[in-house]
């Protein structure tokens, strides 16, 4: 290695070091501490009876598998109702895209626990949509749209599509206008370009949504706390009473890393199915 070279990486070592050291400091310390932790019994002993737990009692077992699916059924939602934005997004004026950029993005200049408390007047017994639909006839008694898995499915979409939506418009942005003119000219109707060209060449876009959309999803305790209520538990939720309301820190830590650890693992099999031999392109270029 020359000296310029030499100089340039002492260079760089030097200009990282800072943030390297709160990065360690803030965070890789502290997930280290949690890891060991998650290794102790009551007596402080390294044992592994806090994951054996959590494998072996159905009740852990089954608030994983209640996580695993809010976040699915919220990157559905997600997808479904932020693909068509997205879509307009690409296809408007660069104007009218700023301005539902802002829209999008507005929302989240406000405290998630005063949107989800929104969410709960209007879903609520006797909340707008419940009147609403009582006044016009349509029901009897109200719908029970609050403290159950879909209650926390909407908070969560309300909270996270922005992410899905940004992510898909980026792709979107990217595509060559040509692509669709020559999709024409070969006989392809709306349809069959949308599937052939448009679909394939948001994948990154849909991907890197879905990712951020079930990381946080997974992860979110304020949503499902106050919108799930007592009735729908969720890991995050289950960790936080674990450490502040009975001080097992071992257990806590342990789920907190249950957590973690079924995240990254779904998210990389997920990345695994997208980048198929048959799309292996799309991510390549």
């Amino acid at each position: 290695m020359g000296k310029g070279a030499l100089s340039s990486v002492r260079s760089a070592a030097f200009l990282l070091a800072p943030s390297l050291a709160v990065v360690a400091g803030v965070f890789l310390l502290p997930m280290l501490y949690i890891l060991m932790l998650s290794f102790q019994d009551g007596d402080g002993q390294f044992s592994f009876e806090n994951y054996a737990l959590l494998v072996q009692d159905p009740y852990y077992l089954q608030i994983l598998w209640r996580t695993v699916k809010l976040g699915l059924l919220t990157v559905l939602a997600c997808l479904i109702l932020g693909y068509p934005v997205a879509m307009y997004m690409a296809k408007c004026s660069g104007k009218m895209r700023g301005l539902i950029t802002f829209l999008i993005i507005s929302p989240h200049l406000i405290s998630v626990v005063i949107r989800n408390f929104g969410w709960v007047i209007i879903l609520g017994e006797k909340g707008w949509i419940n009147n609403t639909l009582m006044q016009l006839g349509l029901i009897d008694q109200p719908i029970k749209l609050l403290y159950n898995e879909l209650g926390v499915v909407i908070g969560l979409t309300d909270s996270l599509i922005v992410y899905m939506i940004l992510a898909i418009a980026t792709s979107m942005y990217q595509i060559d206008e040509s692509l669709y003119k020559a999709a024409g000219i070969l006989g392809a109707g709306k349809l069959r370009t949308f599937f052939t060209v448009t679909l394939p060449l948001t994948l990154p876009g849909i991907m890197a949504g879905t990712t951020l959309v079930f990381s946080l999803s997974m992860s979110s305790f304020v949503t499902p706390a106050l919108m799930g209520g007592t009735s729908v538990k969720v890991l995050p939720v289950i960790a936080y009473e674990k450490i502040m309301a009975q001080m097992n820190w071992p257990l806590g830590a342990a789920l907190a890393f249950l957590l973690l650890g079924s995240t990254i693992a779904l998210v990389t099999l997920f990345t695994r199915l997208m980048e198929t031999k048959r799309y292996k392109e799309v991510f390549s270029s």
